[in-house]
């Protein structure tokens, strides 16, 4: 149960952490889109790719590119369909992606995919009915809960869902426009990426409840344990008492003995929650705050659980440690 709890805890982070790479990998300083999309720039609002060459020419900005994002698009990679997100860029501009292995883009018909998407370099990605070749690959790089991104020419993207036009989702620029065409909302990296992330909250809340009941189902499995272990030990407690023992120190007995297990447990869940990111399809990243909080939540859990014991400890009659 502690294992999980930090899996999902990582499982939450994960939701944010992906973002945060994906949104900081681009290069962007500022992000200019349209206000009807409300900073989020997988949600379909398009502007015309003329903005580029009007911001580009603006007062305090050294380079600027453009952007389109189609929203979700089904992908056969491998013989298998899969959910992709087209981010459409400029050749060696703004957004253009760094590969971790093969080649960067250098012309139409080219994909860069995230390892995500299982195509390999050299291998096709056929999305609707167009087919790309992969040319090389990037890691972390995924939106709305572990997408694959496919990354190609901004002009293979618009011909691929936009019917050719000139339409793009937003401007990426070096540098801060000093002011932007009206209809324009310009934002930083961190509003952007917060933009994005808020139509997740629900699935981020409900996972932290999960959460919380993982802990609460751990305290009833150690308090089962104690318990259990007390009916066993009635006679060990009833000599204890006929010795004089106060019922103060049976509680901290069992309370040693449940924060014994408890951190054990601690122990062992913080080795196999690391395996356990396998299990998910979007990225897990387990906050190091989890880790330290990890062991006071466990000796939490152990005194709650003891005290489930104590009653029973504390309940044995002297008399039957003489055989009574």
């Amino acid at each position: 149960m502690f294992a999980l709890a930090l899996a999902l805890s990582g499982l939450a982070a994960g939701f944010s952490a992906e973002i945060n790479w994906t949104i900081g990998g681009i290069g962007a300083q500022r992000w200019v889109l349209s206000d009807n999309a409300h900073g989020r720039i997988s949600n379909g609002s398009l502007i015309p790719q003329a903005y580029v060459t009007a911001l580009s020419q603006s007062v305090g900005v050294t380079g600027a590119a453009g952007l389109v994002v189609l929203p979700q698009q089904a992908a056969q990679i491998n013989g298998q369909s899969k959910t992709v997100l087209v981010f459409g860029v400029e050749l060696g501009n703004i957004g253009d992606p760094e590969v971790t292995s093969g080649q960067a883009l250098s012309g139409t018909g080219q994909v860069v995919a995230d390892t995500r998407a299982g195509a390999g370099v050299g291998s096709q990605i056929t999305v609707g009915s167009t087919s790309f070749r992969v040319v090389g690959q990037v890691v972390n790089r995924t939106m709305l809960a572990g997408t694959p991104i496919v990354f190609m020419s901004l002009h293979d993207a618009q011909a691929l869902d936009l019917g050719g036009r000139p339409l793009i989702t937003a401007v990426m620029t070096r540098g801060v426009p000093s002011q932007a065409p009206a209809g324009l909302d310009v934002l930083t990296n961190s509003e952007v990426e917060q933009d994005n992330l808020s139509p997740l909250g629900g699935a981020v809340s409900s996972i932290d409840n999960t959460r919380i009941l993982m802990w609460v189902v751990a305290a009833i499995i150690v308090a089962a344990l104690l318990y259990v272990s007390a009916l066993q030990r009635v006679r060990d407690f009833a000599v204890l008492k006929a010795l004089g023992s106060s019922s103060l120190v049976l509680f901290e007995s069992l309370a040693l003995q449940a924060v014994v297990v408890t951190l054990l447990a601690a122990v062992f869940a913080a080795v196999l929650a690391n395996f356990l990111g396998v299990l998910f399809a979007q990225p897990v990243v387990i906050p190091a705050s989890a880790f330290a909080t990890l062991p006071v939540i466990a000796i939490a859990v152990g005194l709650v659980s003891s005290l489930v014991a104590v009653r029973r400890a504390t309940s044995a009659d002297p008399a039957a440690a003489f055989g009574g």
